[in-house]
This record gives C-alpha cells, structure tokens and sequence, in this order.
C-alpha cells in the first residue's frame, strides 16, 4: 500500500483528501505544518507527498527546497490555491514533480498521484528492453538484437532517460535539467537536438522499425508504436 504524507493547513481539505485517498487504498498521513511536515517525512518516509503552498511559519516552497536536499527522488505533488503561471513555473523548478491547482478533480489527483508512483517505481529499474533494443544500466552495455552499440556518456543517458519515460514525450528542458544538470533548456536546445540526432543514428538508421521519434511541441519519445 503506497504511503502518501498530506502536509496541508486546512483541516477540511486534509480530511477530504484523508477519506478519498484512503478509499483508492492509500496508507494517509497528514502534517498541518511544513515543521509536522518534514518530521513525519524523516520518521515515516512516504511514497509520494502532496504539498500545499500556503503554510504557517516556513511556507511550501521553503520545505520544498529543505526537502530536496535530503530527498531528491522523492515524487512531490504541490497542490496549491496559487494558480499565476509564475507560481506553477517556480513551484516545478523548486523540485515539485507535478502542480496542481485548487479546486481540483479528485480522480486526477489519483490518476497524477499514481502516475508519479510508477515513474519512481520506474527509476529503480536496472534494464530495460523495447523491441530489439535493450540497455543495461550498470554496464553501461546497449544493443540492438544482436549489435552492440557504442554509446557517449551523453548520448547513453539520454536514452536511458527515455526508457525511463518510456512511451512518453521528454522534453529538452526534462534533458537540460537529468543530463546537463542545468534548470533552463533553451541554450541547450541546439546541443540537445545534436546528441539525438547522433543517438537516433546509432540506434535507427539500420532498422525500419523506428524507435527513437520526434513528438512536434513536446520534445523526444522513445516508443514502438507509430504516432499520428
């Protein structure tokens, strides 16, 4: 049963949030301050935690930042009344995984909670295969059926960043922030575009099946399946 810490300061949206996720079989925990919020966060160590923005004392952003230097990895869900583009924006480069804003659907709550579960769930996975291609984390060891392939440092993380969202548009500010370790993509985007190109030569060229695909607006999916 996945363990979710609410760290909210409104009672009866904590309770709502208790009662609904406890039904979809969530083990709920709830603090009232971001203070209560990082003590349950060092005693218990939760699956996923849901963050609101307007706190007493520290606000939101201020446990978001404490709790990244200790929890990288950990999926954040900010749930916020703070609905200006600026604050989703800032929220997500604080190191919030998913923002959203209320009044909200319970069911996408759900849906984007557990969405957020895999994808951590994903992050522990040392091999992965699609089709013929296959990637060993700890060797660092690529091959297409039989072929191995020789990959850059570079190029190697940035397919292994689309196995991990496998099936899923990465973007270049996704690539800027897990492979170059920088916030803003736009610099990069040129840089980015070289290294997929490189990588999906080495991975594409030689099969008609095409792996490696470009999703116009969105950025880079590494999928079997043709897309409209």
């Amino acid at each position: 049963m996945p363990r979710i810490l609410i760290i909210e300061d409104e009672p009866k949206v904590a309770e709502s949030l208790q009662l609904g996720l406890r039904e979809v079989e969530f083990d709920v925990e709830w603090a009232a301050s971001g203070e209560e919020g990082l003590t349950c966060l060092l005693e218990n160590q939760p699956d996923v935690v849901v963050l609101d923005l307007n706190l007493p004392g520290r606000d939101g952003l201020e446990i978001l930042s404490t709790l990244r230097k200790h929890h990288e990895n950990l999926p954040v869900l900010i749930l916020s009344a703070r609905d200006a583009i600026d604050d989703r924006v800032t929220g997500l480069e604080r190191g919030a995984d998913d923002y959203m804003i209320k009044p909200f659907a319970f069911p996408e709550l759900v849906a984007r909670l557990k969405v957020m579960l895999r994808r951590e769930s994903n992050n522990n996975v040392l091999a992965f295969e699609l089709a013929d291609l296959s990637i060993d984390i700890i060797s660092r060891e690529v091959k297409r059926g039989d072929k191995g392939i020789s990959l850059t440092p570079r190029e190697f993380e940035i397919l292994e960043l689309l196995f991990r969202n496998l099936k899923r548009p990465v973007s270049r500010k996704t690539i800027a922030r897990d492979v170059w370790k920088v916030e803003r993509a736009t610099p990069l985007d040129n840089v980015i575009d070289v290294h997929v190109m490189r990588l999906r030569k080495k991975i594409d060229d030689e099969y008609d099946v095409k792996l490696i695909q470009t999703i116009r607006g969105l950025g880079f999916m590494l999928s079997n399946e043709e897309q409209d």
